[in-house]
């Protein structure tokens, strides 16, 4: 099969698409004919060899996290999914023609497999820290970073449970906050006094990482009211860094419930065949996303 691995750590460069054997599924795990991969930060720091201690690589490694695709093989012990089965979920080298989940959900009708691969981590990613973050309905979130995967996630389920949201982002994502129900700022000079004009702030979250810490704690008031998922930096300022996946099973059949009652949709911003991997990394690197990335098998 074609799989996309790296045999050292660097640049995008040091992705392959290589012929590798095909993974089988092993006792509490499925295998799927991946149809689409998730891209995900996690993915270019891991392999950029960034100290991720819920990540261990051994070179050479595989890509990936999330995936969509068509059951083929059921392991031992696996109830309630079959063959044939839509899924959408996490496990390991998702950029391939097959990979092993160890956490899944069947898809929510409707919902294509391009659209699918983008949820896995990112609702996961965004239940965790609305929960860590100790936000409560009635209350103001505000969120650095707003426009990308998690931060899609995190306004949608914040307004279904009565959070209100403010959100910073680039100009060209001013709309796209907005109509995700989030009170919309642009960063740059000037936000944090644009911030406190949209209201008080109760709690806040970093999801890009652009250096903006001091600030959060400044506009929250106190540094255990902040929590980034980017800035490993953050810890110094009293700030926690979330970076441990919760229960993924249970956080993919509530995005399953979100999208099903229509309270959550992620758009696909680009697409990227398994050749062109290096330039969605690339891409992702960058920043500016508005929704998701994903790669297509």
């Amino acid at each position: 099969m074609k799989k996309v691995s790296f045999a050292e750590f660097g640049g995008p460069d040091v992705l392959r698409l290589i012929d590798s054997e095909e993974p089988h599924a092993g006792p509490g795990r499925i295998r799927i004919a991946v149809r689409a991969a998730g891209v995900n930060p996690v993915d270019w720091r891991v392999r950029e060899g960034q100290v991720l201690n819920a990540h261990p690589t051994e070179l050479p490694a595989g890509v990936g996290l999330d995936a969509s695709g068509v059951v083929d093989e059921v392991g031992e012990g696996v109830e309630g999914i079959e063959v044939g089965d839509h899924v959408f979920g996490e496990g390991s080298s998702t950029y391939a023609e097959f990979a092993v989940l160890s956490a899944w959900a069947r898809m929510p009708e409707g919902l294509t497999f391009e659209e699918a691969a983008g949820y896995p981590s990112v609702t996961e990613t965004a239940l965790r820290v609305i929960r860590e973050v100790g936000v409560r309905p009635g209350q103001t979130l505000l969120v650095s970073g707003a426009s990308g995967g998690v931060g899609s996630a995190v306004l949608q389920v914040a307004r279904d449970r009565g959070i209100t949201v403010i959100g910073t982002a680039g100009v060209a994502n001013q709309d796209y906050l907005r109509g995700l129900g989030a009170l919309a700022t642009t960063y740059g000079e000037g936000w944090v006094e644009r911030v406190r004009e949209l209201g008080r702030v109760d709690a806040a979250l970093d999801l890009a990482g652009s250096g903006v810490i001091r600030e959060l704690v400044d506009l929250t008031g106190d540094p255990h009211k902040v929590l980034t998922i980017a800035d490993l930096a953050a810890p110094e300022l009293g700030v926690r860094f979330s970076g441990v996946a919760g229960s993924v099973p249970d956080a993919l059949a509530e995005a399953a419930d979100l999208i099903a009652r229509g309270k959550l949709h992620i758009p696909v911003e680009k697409s990227y065949t398994l050749a062109e991997a290096a330039a969605a990394h690339t891409d992702s690197q960058a920043g500016h996303t508005r929704g998701r990335r994903v790669v297509l098998v």
